[in-house]
């Protein structure tokens, strides 16, 4: 099968191929899914479990990306709750070949039906965002309706979603990002934006939850600006600063099918919008995985084709 292979941890992006592996069996409580659409997240280069497995020792060639939509096309033994030829979507393993491939094996407790009303582009873009926003959001960050969220990034993949949700839910949204990211903020339901080059996040006076995918100089200028009792959440890695009195919490998104069905109902009924930049086939991957440029949206990857992408 063809599939999308990381070659050289120095390169990053630029040390990726696209080659012929074998196609995947399935373990004990696995599915083999048949996939049609793989998500990317360009941090993926960062993280240890691309390069070395669970022991430590170095990971060969190892297929990158992590999130999906396709159809199962064969099960493990034990395998129970998903059947031949169903739907699914969600997140494989980290330390795991992944689903830049037309086959990916997966543990079958990580993966949710994916309703037939939404295609497998959009399946594949909701996991990995979807379930960071609402992990950070309500597990973490543990949102209640009339607070106030600064949600950077608000016109990204993730931040796009944490908007919508907090919105939702009864917050009031200052959303971040560049001036070009203003109207594309507030259309993802932000009740104000703010501009990181331009405008100061002091201006802001205080809120009660930063919802952080920068880090760095912009994720200690949030801490100071958190009200007593609130809560810093960050998804790059251990926070660097702390609000003076409050929540400071770092986290990896884990799997939980559960609130993808949350998610995805939320597609389907128009409260939630994903947002999707680049699309490409598996073919032309390699360029897309690899810009040139700075890319708005989540970059979908298009490994099979459907007249109207249906299974």
């Amino acid at each position: 099968m063809k599939a999308i292979v990381a070659m050289d941890q120095a390169a990053e992006a630029a040390g990726i191929t696209l080659a012929e592996r074998p196609e995947p069996t399935p373990a004990i409580n696995d599915v083999v899914v048949e996939v049609h659409a793989s998500g990317f997240v360009p941090a993926e280069w960062e993280w240890p479990s691309t390069w070395v497995d669970r022991s430590g020792h170095d990971r060969a060639q190892a297929i990158i990306g992590h999130e999906f939509a396709g159809v199962v096309s064969s099960l493990g033994y034990g395998t129970t709750g998903l059947s031949l030829g169903q739907r699914v979507f969600g997140i494989t393993d980290w330390h795991r070949d992944g689903t830049l491939a037309e086959y990916a094996a997966v543990e079958a407790r990580n993966l949710a039906p994916l309703p037939g009303n939404v295609d497998f582009t959009v399946g594949a873009s909701l996991p990995i965002s979807g379930l960071t926003a609402w992990q950070g959001l309500f597990q973490h960050g543990r949102l209640q309706a009339g607070q106030s969220v600064l949600a950077h990034g608000a016109a990204g993949a993730v931040g796009s979603v944490v908007t919508q949700l907090a919105r939702e839910f009864g917050a009031y949204v200052i959303g971040t990002g560049r001036a070009a990211d203003r109207q594309a903020a507030l259309d993802f339901g932000a009740n104000e934006f703010l501009d990181l080059d331009h405008e100061d996040l002091g201006d802001i006076g205080g809120v009660d939850l930063v919802f952080d995918v920068i880090g760095g100089d912009i994720q200690r200028r949030s801490a100071s600006i958190i009200r007593p009792g609130g809560t810093l959440v960050s998804v790059v890695g251990p926070v660097e600063a702390r609000p003076v009195d409050g929540l400071a919490v770092d986290f990896v998104v884990e799997s939980v099918p559960s609130q993808l069905v949350e998610i995805v109902d939320r597609v389907r009924d128009g409260r939630l919008r994903t947002h999707i930049g680049t699309v490409a086939t598996l073919d032309d991957a390699i360029p897309a995985l690899n810009p040139t440029e700075r890319r708005k949206g989540k970059t979908i990857i298009r490994v099979r084709h459907h007249g109207q992408d249906r299974a």
